[in-house]
C-alpha cells in the first residue's frame, strides 16, 4: 500500500472479501483458460472430426450396434454411379 491510503483493519468482513477475490480471480483464471483451449484451430478441428465420427457411427449402425449394409451398399452404390457418370462424360468430351 502506498502512504497516502489509510490502513483497513483486518476485521473478519475484510479477510473474508479478501479471500473471496481471490477464489472469483481463480475461477475466472480457469474460465479463460477454458475459453482460449476451445478457441483454438486444433482444439475446434477435433470436436468437429468427433461430431462426424459420432453422425456417421449413428447412420451406418442400428441401436444394437450391428452394420446397416442395406444403407452402406445404397450409398457405394449410388457413388459407383457417380464416379461412372463422370467418367462417361469425360470420356464423352475428348
Amino acid at each position: 500500500m502506498s502512504s497516502s491510503t489509510p490502513a483497513v483493519p483486518l476485521t473478519p468482513q475484510v479477510v473474508q472479501l479478501e479471500a473471496e477475490l481471490a477464489e472469483r480471480r481463480a475461477h475466472l483464471s480457469t474460465t479463460v483458460d477454458e475459453l482460449v483451449t476451445r478457441l483454438m484451430p486444433r482444439e475446434i478441428l477435433r470436436r468437429e472430426v468427433e461430431a462426424v465420427r459420432i453422425k456417421v457411427a449413428e447412420k451406418t449402425r442400428t441401436p444394437d450396434g450391428q452394420v446397416r449394409s442395406e444403407l452402406i451398399a445404397a450409398v457405394l452404390g449410388a457413388t459407383s454411379i457417380v464416379l461412372i457418370g463422370v467418367g462417361l462424360l469425360r470420356r464423352s468430351r475428348s
